[in-house]
């Protein structure tokens, strides 16, 4: 390779296909990407456990040495702190479980293991992934990289600022109310929630009731995250859902044709902080621009129903996971305000609170439905307000507007969550408060490849994170060593 060339900004796919000719050792990568990590990881606080430099080492001379074992072979990779990585902490963003050692790996990181990735460590999140900004109890809160005064964003936070700045070539996240896409707008990349089903979800508990959240790919480009999806995706024999998930695989960019339907503030139905939309408008002429037809929309469905509906479900799935800990005085009284409220809530609903919120779920999906007749995708911005000051535990108001949750500022993700429709978030660009900002792209149940191929279409003429990458080269320079 090109000496002159920072492979650490490389795509994954660059970086397995160097790997593969035998231009770039794994050990090399590995090497350049454990001091990116100490030159700038002690300012950003995305790892919050990492392996052993040796045994991490090893592992990729290994592989130098091995033939390929799969599409992953020799990539640095993080795992958020939710799932589980075979001998490595899972801590949930809590005090209450701050030093226990996972036994065995998640469904997934196993599968990211058997595709030849080299698992470093795991990445920063909120308590339980509570909250779309990462802080916690345990571990000092992730920084951005484009302001290290603001919120990277969250849940899947401290994934989004390894990938941008380069500690790791790909990084797993999770999504029930924007993970993978609010973090994704707010350090310039791109991330995807999955469509319900494609990624298979724990090998323990409720496996039919609670389905709002999916693990995903984040990366810098949407062909990375196609990679990971295929290596992530398919059916698990103890799971339900055992359709068969077609392929990613490559991505043409071929999207001509196309006719989108830009929603906006939802007609007016949600806040959002100036400069916001008028930047998402700007972003949305390249894709006019690539042939594609771009539709303002009106609203399509009540904003207060989704609401109802989206809150009632996410406190009742989070009361089922909360409730033997609330269970507890000791333990109750360590968790976060907003897990406990959450909780509190959930207990109180009745069968059939559940059941009229379900109700309104599927009107939403039914409608949503009709809408794919008509358009192939609907967008929307990826966040109501810029990147907030870190201190911050997260906005109380937007645009003159008092938000009366700690998560009504991201009530524009729901659309997508509420009915488990893929959406993609590519880099918008940049405010002129110098801060990034993203799209939401959202398919037809199932058309996971018809938003990357979108999102495909898009990065080929913008290239936002390599226009503009985090800059890693002042970062090093603002903490010292003890």
């Amino acid at each position: 390779m090109n000496d002159s060339v920072d492979f650490l900004r490389l795509s994954a796919v660059a970086l397995g296909r160097e790997i593969l000719k035998g231009k770039l050792s794994a050990e090399t990568l590995l090497e350049a990407t454990l001091q990116r990590i100490a030159d700038v990881n002690p300012t950003l606080n995305a790892l919050v456990f990492r392996r052993d430099p040796d045994e991490l080492l090893a592992e990729a001379r290994v592989a130098d040495r091995s033939e390929p074992v799969g599409p992953l072979h020799g990539l640095p990779l993080a795992v958020k702190d939710l799932a589980d990585v075979a001998g490595l902490p899972t801590s949930q963003g809590s005090p209450l479980f701050a030093g226990q050692v996972a036994k065995a790996d998640s469904p997934h990181v196993a599968r990211l293991r058997a595709a030849g990735a080299i698992i470093i460590g795991k990445t920063n999140t909120p308590e339980f992934g509570l909250g779309g900004h990462t802080y916690n109890q345990v571990f000092e809160p992730c920084r951005n990289p484009y302001d290290l005064s603001r919120s990277c964003g969250g849940s899947s936070g401290g994934a989004a600022v390894a990938l941008a700045t380069g500690m790791a070539s790909l990084a797993d996240g999770s999504d029930m109310m924007g993970s993978l896409r609010n973090p994704a707008g707010w350090n310039n990349l791109y991330g995807l929630r999955p469509s319900w089903g494609r990624v298979p979800g724990a090998a323990s508990g409720d496996m039919y009731l609670h389905r709002l959240s999916t693990n995903g790919p984040m990366g810098r480009c949407p062909s990375d995250m196609a990679l990971l999806l295929d290596v992530m995706s398919g059916p698990l024999p103890h799971n339900p859902q055992r359709m068969a998930i077609p392929a990613i695989g490559a991505l043409g960019g071929e999207i001509k044709g196309k006719r989108i339907g830009w929603l906006g503030d939802w007609g007016g139905a949600w806040p959002v902080e100036e400069g916001i939309l008028s930047l998402c408008e700007t972003a949305l002429r390249v894709f006019e621009d690539a042939g594609t037809q771009v539709e303002p929309m009106a609203a399509p469905f009540s904003a207060e129903a989704l609401w109802h509906s989206w809150t009632t479900l996410r406190s009742w799935s989070i009361a089922r996971e909360l409730v033997a800990i609330m269970e507890d005085p000791d333990k109750a009284a360590k968790l976060k305000p907003e897990a406990v409220w959450e909780t509190e809530r959930g207990l109180k609903l009745s069968a059939m609170d559940v059941h009229r919120a379900s109700e309104i779920r599927s009107d939403w999906y039914r409608r949503a439905h009709s809408l794919f007749e008509t358009y192939d995708a609907l967008i929307l911005p990826s966040a109501q307000v810029w990147p907030f000051p870190i201190d911050w535990p997260w906005p109380k108001e937007i645009a003159g507007q008092h938000m009366d949750t700690y998560h009504r500022w991201m009530e524009l993700v729901i659309p997508a969550s509420l009915i488990g429709l893929p959406a993609v978030v590519v880099p918008a660009g940049f405010g002129e408060n110098g801060l990034p900002m993203g799209l939401q792209i959202i398919g037809r149940d199932g058309d996971d490849k018809g938003v990357l191929e979108l999102a495909e279409a898009y990065h080929r003429v913008t290239v936002w994170p390599e226009r503009h990458p985090a800059p890693v080269d002042q970062l090093g320079s603002l903490h010292s060593e003890p």
